[in-house]
């Protein structure tokens, strides 16, 4: 019995030991709960060599709010259409589906996102043989000449050239090729270092380009006046530069508007694009400028915005 009596005492012994460490954790715990919830101000003072931001050094402003886009907005749906479209290379199907993007939604990113499609599929249109409802079918008669055809038609020899795959100026009678009747349009805003493309009022292409410091660009309506692949570059001193010089500003290809000495060319400064740095001209990348000048005939109508 006394054996009995000693393993109940150990056990009520053991079974006490083990709820005041339980109930001491609980307190630690409370404890420090409590301190850590401390108000600022019961906290000690920062010493002179710590860092903290000083109330002037806060943005103050509150955080943009993001663009409320409306549950029904179609344009993430329509984008999806004109990417699924141009996969399986119906063009004109990626083409109609972008532009509703842009008549259609407001959702920024998916305008943005129909833009650059667009670009590529409205370049794959015009500068390749695929039928569109802006081009004619033709079939070359005596005394055809591409200058003749490009004049009469309002376009270029060059993308007369490029979208039916003719090498150099000789057609010949009988031969088909599809000819481009569109009217582009340009539009430059300098404040955003842009230029817009349309084929008859509708978005075609948007470039970055460069613009001139100190609003040097002049701001109107203007027109194209002149192309020239491979230009010369003349300074104010009346000195000719000759296409490749090093000091050739003009890049590769120069289109001209009906201000003496402004124009749009290309640049060897691919950095200045996006800025306001040039002497006053519109500046675009060399590979860009000349997808411009195979598209846009003399005549084309620009416009200059700040």
């Amino acid at each position: 019995n006394d054996r009995y009596l000693d393993n109940i005492d150990g056990r009520r012994s053991r079974t006490g030991c083990i709820f005041l460490l339980v109930l001491a954790a609980i307190v630690a715990i409370a404890i420090l709960f409590f301190w850590l919830r401390k108000p600022a101000a019961d906290k000690p003072e920062l010493d002179a060599g710590d860092v903290v931001a000083r109330p002037a050094e806060v943005d103050a402003r509150p955080a943009p709010r993001p663009a409320v886009v409306p549950v029904n907005d179609p344009g993430l749906r329509l984008l999806e259409e004109a990417r699924e479209a141009q996969a399986r290379t119906d063009l004109l199907a990626a083409r109609e589906a972008g532009w509703r993007v842009l008549d259609e939604s407001v959702d920024e990113a998916a305008r943005q996102a129909a833009e650059q499609l667009l670009g590529e599929v409205n370049i794959r249109l015009v500068m390749e043989p695929w039928p569109m409802p802006e081009k004619i079918d033709y079939t070359i008669r005596s005394g055809d000449t591409l200058a003749v055809l490009a004049r009469r038609n309002n376009t270029t020899v060059d993308l007369l050239q490029r979208s039916n795959r003719i090498q150099g100026h000789v057609i010949r009678v009988g031969d088909r090729i599809r000819i481009l009747q569109g009217e582009f349009s340009i539009e430059v805003n300098k404040t955003r270092n842009d230029l817009v493309l349309r084929l008859n009022d509708r978005f075609f292409k948007r470039y970055r380009v460069g613009t001139g410091e100190f609003q040097r660009t002049p701001v109107g309506d203007f027109k194209i006046t002149d192309r020239i692949a491979q230009p010369t570059w003349w300074r104010q001193d009346g000195k000719a530069v000759p296409y490749g010089t090093t000091n050739n500003v003009l890049g590769t290809h120069w289109l001209s508007i009906d201000v003496p000495g402004y124009g749009i060319h290309g640049t060897w400064e691919p950095e200045s694009i996006g800025y306001q740095m040039s002497a006053g001209c519109v500046r675009m990348l060399n590979d860009e400028v000349e997808e411009l000048y195979t598209l846009v005939p003399v005549g084309v109508r620009v416009v200059i915005t700040e």
